[in-house]
């Protein structure tokens, strides 16, 4: 008997056990194999670019082609392609060859570049070029008589997903940036048992207020100081708009649904009404500094702010009484009031914070566009609850982790990503991201079935 119900207690432990492991990392495992699945599916011939392609043709070149020779470097006239050629230029030099050119532009600029370096009765032991320019080259080559020698060399491809691409795996952080920023204000709002419809509007609010005070200090020629005032007081009027949020759903008992319903349509109506129903966009150059800029490790400025974001947001709510007190409201508020903690003040709280970052959201995206616009954020708010149910957060309060909310926006830029490098349509991308939505819920409530 004895052995029986140690049996069946390991039993109870395992499988306590295995609920635990999903329950905290079931999302992070879907998210490793949603990427698994379209690295392995967008595996193909890729060709290297920029420094990267230099230092594969270095390597190439100098085992076809005796040292000392000259090579002649042809590309595109794009950014790309001159690192390109700057990084190969250096390469040689330093393995003592000559470059020659770099030669540049249209297939015309290409010719005449060409033409006048076999005017100069120089030697050309090789022609380096990228693969996407080596059809063109080779093209004119035959056309110059002195230069029909020399081999046109280009960096050799090799296989790796496209999904993988530093360059996608930065769009996929960029483009889910806005999102996974606002959904940090929107998990401690849904762990209240509450719910903020009013991001999205927010988050077009604070673009045109921000564009519209550019404008207002100098449009083009403002200066950094005035930029940061106005995003600032942008950023300012959308935690207003959170106090208001929480103000009414706390003083008047409105249901959350209801009274963020209505101060959406508040916010979108002021933006159509301050911007006139159009784009602002006498904004300075300097302003996209935070939306398109990469200073730190080549990481784009938004997304370090993500992270920071992020890591200030889980030391609150898993280090500090008030995250204790978010928690608490959201699994009973009644029984939140009778332990003395201010549940009204929590709520508010969460609505202030909700409201703050939707405007940081609209900053952002307003340095991503360089520009704001009253159409911003347009069903914004969806996406945010979406990566916050789909990142584990209960719909029904009290439970979830801000961790758990990145990684549910991730999810959803993975799916968006492969699917758009897989060639779905995007209305077969709604039902999907609708279907993901719908079984999220579905776990959520299942696990608070299992749990009664």
């Amino acid at each position: 008997m004895l052995p029986r119900l140690s049996s069946l207690t390991n039993r109870t432990r395992t499988q306590e056990a295995v609920s635990q492991f999903f329950s905290n990392y079931g999302m992070l495992l879907v998210l490793l194999l949603l990427c698994t699945y379209y690295a392995v599916v967008t595996l193909e011939e890729q060709n290297p670019r920029g420094a990267d392609a230099a230092e594969a043709l270095l390597d190439d070149l100098t085992a076809r082609v005796p040292a000392g020779s000259t090579v002649l470097i042809a590309t595109k006239a794009n950014e790309e392609d001159r690192i390109f050629a700057a990084a190969l230029a250096e390469g040689l030099r330093a393995a003592g060859y000559t470059p020659s050119g770099p030669v540049e532009g249209t297939p015309q600029d290409l010719r005449q570049a060409l033409e006048a370096v076999a005017a100069q009765e120089r030697s050309v032991a090789a022609i380096a070029t990228t693969r996407d320019n080596a059809a063109i080259v080779r093209n004119l080559q035959r056309q110059i008589p002195s230069l029909t020698g020399a081999p046109v060399l280009t960096p050799a491809p090799y296989r790796w997903p496209t999904f993988l691409r530093a360059d996608n795996i930065r769009n996929v952080a960029n483009q889910i940036v806005v999102i996974a920023i606002i959904a940090v204000g929107m998990t401690m709002v849904i762990i209240t048992a509450g719910i903020d419809l009013s991001v999205g509007s927010l988050i077009a609010l604070s673009a045109v207020v921000a564009a519209y005070l550019i404008q207002a200090m100098g449009g083009t020629e403002a200066g950094t100081g005035a930029m940061l005032l106005a995003s600032a007081a942008a950023i300012l009027l959308c935690g207003l708009v959170g106090l208001f949020s929480g103000f009414v759903i706390t003083r008047f008992r409105v249901p959350p649904f209801i009274a963020t319903l209505g101060v959406m349509q508040i916010a979108s109506g002021l933006a159509y009404i301050i911007s006139e129903g159009k784009s602002i966009s006498a904004i300075p150059d300097g302003y996209v500094w935070l939306g398109r800029g990469a200073d730190l490790f080549s990481l784009p400025n938004a997304v370090v702010l993500m992270i920071l974001i992020y890591a200030g947001a889980h030391v609150l709510m898993t280090r500090t009484t008030l995250g204790r007190y978010i928690y608490a409201v959201g699994g009973n508020e009644e029984a939140a009031r009778l332990s003395g903690i201010r549940v009204h003040a929590v709520l508010v709280f969460v609505y202030v914070v909700a409201g703050l970052l939707a405007g940081l959201g609209g900053i952002v995206q307003a340095s991503q566009l360089k520009s704001g616009a009253p159409t911003y954020g347009l069903m914004y708010e969806l996406y945010v609850i979406a990566a916050v149910v789909i990142g584990g957060t209960s719909l029904f309060g009290g439970e979830g982790k801000i961790l758990g909310t990145l990684i549910g926006a991730f999810i959803i830029a993975v799916i968006q990503n492969g699917m758009n490098l897989t060639g779905v349509e995007s209305y077969t991308q709604k039902v999907v991201l609708g279907f993901v939505i719908l079984g999220a819920v579905l776990l959520d409530m299942l696990k608070k079935r299992g749990l009664r």
